[in-house]
C-alpha cells in the first residue's frame, strides 16, 4: 500500500518558494529521490497562494517512509525549514489499491 504525504510549507517574502529551490539546488532532492522506496518527490507551487510550497512524496510503504523519517536527511530538512522560517501543515494518504 502506497503511502502519500502533502506538506504545505508557508512563509513570508517569497521563502517557502526560496526553500524549494534550495532543496534542489542543494541536491536534497536527488537524495530522496534516489532513495529505495520513493515513488514521487515534487514541489507545486498554488496558483492562489504565493507564499506557499506543496509538496507531493510519494513512497511504496510504510517502511520505506519510516527509514527516510529515520534519515540524515531529515536534519538537513529541518535546518532548511527553520532557516527560511516556514511552518508546516501534513496530510498522510494511503492508497487503497491492493485491497481490492
Amino acid at each position: 500500500m502506497s503511502i502519500t504525504i502533502n506538506i504545505y510549507y508557508k512563509g513570508e517574502n517569497g521563502n517557502a518558494k526560496k526553500f524549494a529551490e534550495e532543496m534542489v539546488s542543494s541536491g536534497i532532492v536527488d537524495k530522496a529521490r534516489a532513495e529505495d522506496g520513493n515513488l514521487k518527490y515534487e514541489y507545486f507551487f498554488p496558483m492562489d497562494d504565493k507564499e506557499t510550497v506543496l509538496l507531493i512524496d510519494r513512497w511504496k510503504n510504510e517502511e520505506a517512509l519510516d527509514i527516510h523519517h529515520k534519515s540524515e536527511m531529515m536534519k538537513e530538512i529541518a535546518d532548511l525549514r527553520n532557516k527560511y522560517h516556514l511552518s508546516m501543515k501534513v496530510e498522510k494518504f494511503k492508497s487503497l489499491e491492493e485491497e481490492k
